[in-house]
């Protein structure tokens, strides 16, 4: 049956009460639909949605705090999830599509997963006012009697590191090992050994206490990015990708033409 919408009273069409709510609803509607319209803007723009970025813990407290303040500055719809933990717990976020991309370091490969390497300098720390610290270059020889602090044993940084000294007929005076390069760069700030670590990590401890020196032979730290292969994608996330690319451009060791894999 049809519902009434006017009535006419000495000749004037009146709005029933049906009409008024059915007149309520289409405002929501429309105003529903601009929403819609601002909201594809926006999307299209990259100044809406969700990313979502899984990193070595290392990351999440020194480079992309930054990065992410001025990325994010006209971006006022954006949200951000940035979770930090292993290597073997980003790639299993990234093979699950739980985020749009993860930063790790020498990933070997996964077929669920694409990925782009950056080959990031190396270089020797030292604390501040180290004899060594005016040198051009530093090299094993130079840290044979030196107590060095160096990333985990089973890591491939740290068998390119051991070759490197090997090579050069010295045998490598091992004190602590740990997982960050961060932790290394700390212990060193204290007055305490030496390491050799990626030149990314080291500029985050630059005047607090210790001395950055170029490190021979050249051994690269490998940085790894990936993405999931059947993700959809993100027009936010490549926003974020080419940001994080830029700021990488001072620590390489190559042109952007090393890199094994655009994503």
């Amino acid at each position: 049956m049809a519902v009434d919408l006017f009535t006419r009273k000495d000749g004037i069409l009146i709005p029933t009460s049906e009409a008024r709510y059915l007149l309520s609803e289409v405002g929501r509607v429309f105003d529903s639909l601009h929403h819609l319209e601002e909201l594809n803007r926006d999307l299209t723009e990259r100044t809406a949605g969700h990313l979502r970025i899984a990193c070595l813990p290392g990351f999440a407290t020194a480079l992309l705090p930054k990065l992410l303040a001025g990325f994010l500055e006209h971006r006022p719809g954006v949200r951000l999830t940035l979770e930090p933990d292993r290597p073997e717990r980003i790639l299993e976020w990234i093979i699950g599509e739980q985020y749009d991309c993860g930063i790790t370091d020498e990933f070997a490969t996964h077929p669920a997963v694409e990925s782009m390497d950056v080959p990031i300098r190396t270089v020797c720390v030292l604390p501040e006012g180290d004899p060594l610290a005016n040198r051009d270059a530093v090299t094993p020889l130079d840290l044979a009697d030196r107590k060095l602090i160096h990333t985990r044993r089973d890591s491939p940084f740290f068998r390119k590191l051991l070759r490197a000294f090997s090579e050069t007929g010295v045998e490598m005076n091992s004190w602590i090992e740990v997982r960050q390069f961060s932790t290394a760069c700390i212990v060193v700030s204290q007055g305490q050994g030496a390491t050799v670590v990626s030149a990314l990590d080291a500029e985050q401890y630059r005047g607090q206490g210790i001395a950055i020196v170029p490190f021979e032979p050249e051994i690269n730290h490998r940085l790894s990015i990936l993405r999931p292969v059947s993700g959809s994608r993100s027009l936010l996330a490549l926003d974020f990708l080419e940001a994080f690319a830029e700021s990488l451009k001072p620590f390489r060791a190559e042109p952007a033409e090393a890199e094994t894999q655009s994503i």
